[in-house]
Parts: C-alpha cells; sequence; structure tokens
C-alpha cells in the first residue's frame, strides 16, 4: 500500500498516520530500551531498525498496519497502535505502545479505540485479540478497559502470552462499552484531570 494511500485517523487529541522515517528515533529509543521488554526487547539497533521496517511494509503487505500516533497540537509522535498480523501469529491483533515518557495519559486508549473503530467499520473485522506478556499489567488492564476478556481456549503464538479477546461490532453497538471508552477518553482530554493510582495508558 503506497504511503499516499494509508488512511489518516484523528480523535479529539490524536493524529494517527503512517509511520515515516522521520518517526524511527523515537521508535528505535522506545525499542531498544526497557519499556520494549514484554514486546521481545530490549532490541539492539539492527533488530530495531528491522521492526520498524516491518512496521512500514506491513501495510503493503496486509493492506493494514500499525499507526504512528501523533500529538494533534504538537505534532511530536508518541507511540504506535493498530493492526498486526505477521506470520505465525494465530489470528489478527490490536496492538499498541506508548514511548515510555508519555505513557499515563490515555493516549493508549484513545489511540486503540479509534483503530480498532476503523478496522471494524472500514475493513470489516468481526473481531481481534491482543496478545500480551502476562507479566504486562498496564496493557491488561488497557485491553480489559477495551473490553476485550481473555480467551483461555485461544492459540498464543508462542505459548507464553496470553490472548485478550476483543468484542465484536455487534458486540460494541448492543452493549455500553464504547459510551465507557468515550466517556474516559473525555477524562483525559479534561487538562484539570488528574488520574490517581498507577499510571495506565
Amino acid at each position: 500500500m503506497p504511503d499516499g494511500a494509508i488512511p489518516t485517523l484523528e480523535t479529539q487529541r490524536l493524529v494517527l498516520r503512517s509511520p515515516k522515517p522521520e518517526d524511527y528515533p523515537d521508535f528505535k529509543a522506545t525499542f531498544t530500551s526497557y519499556r520494549s521488554r514484554f514486546m521481545g526487547g530490549p532490541l539492539n539497533k539492527y533488530e530495531a531498525w528491522m521492526l520498524y521496517a516491518a512496521e512500514i511494509g506491513h501495510w503493503n503487505i496486509r493492506g493494514y498496519g500499525m499507526w504512528m500516533i501523533h500529538d494533534k497540537n504538537t505534532d511530536e509522535t508518541l507511540g504506535m497502535a493498530g493492526g498486526w498480523f505477521p506470520a505465525a501469529w494465530p489470528e489478527r491483533e490490536i496492538a499498541w505502545i506508548i514511548w515510555p515518557e508519555k505513557a499515563g495519559r490515555g493516549y493508549a486508549l484513545e489511540a486503540a479505540h479509534a483503530a480498532r473503530g476503523y478496522l471494524y467499520a472500514q475493513l470489516g473485522w468481526e473481531g481481534a485479540v491482543s496478545y500480551i506478556d502476562p507479566k504486562n499489567l498496564d496493557s491488561i488492564r488497557l485491553a480489559e478497559r477495551l473490553g476485550a476478556v481473555k480467551d483461555h481456549e485461544a492459540a498464543t503464538i508462542d505459548g507464553n502470552d496470553a490472548v485478550y479477546r476483543h468484542p465484536s461490532p455487534a458486540q460494541l453497538r448492543s452493549s455500553q462499552i464504547s459510551d465507557g471508552i468515550e466517556l474516559e477518553i473525555s477524562h483525559y482530554c479534561d487538562p484539570l484531570f488528574k488520574p490517581k493510582g498507577m499510571p495506565v495508558d
């Protein structure tokens, strides 16, 4: 898929658009750091470069992929979110990562919610999963806030990950999950909102 054909998504605070070469330094800094420990990292510089090339190539091979998340006001990159389905993945995944210094502000929730909405409405996905390291409590909490439920029967990638199954489009329409997500996002968009407890994405 040519770069110009990759759709751009906008939310109240964010712009999700195609990953570009100039976004790579932030990606490399994160994936060569401790932040990536639940996603096969920390990687060396070559492995990080190969993974970023795969992020871009995934769009061409699959027709969807991971968007780079940008702050709408400053244009700085905050992380990535979107669809992910490399070889050997049992099912299509909704995935996310936020740069370490940007965590805890609801960006992953806002971006993943928008990405899932596009994948369901525009590409006709009838569901998705998220493969999460059982020790990655922040991502597990985020998956649950998105309405995903642990699927003990689903095939895993390597036997060491937990599978969280997202609600289908029909389930989202027939429940209050989307309304709850929108309400939580609106709190994060409020400049006076100060979340309590552990930072979550």
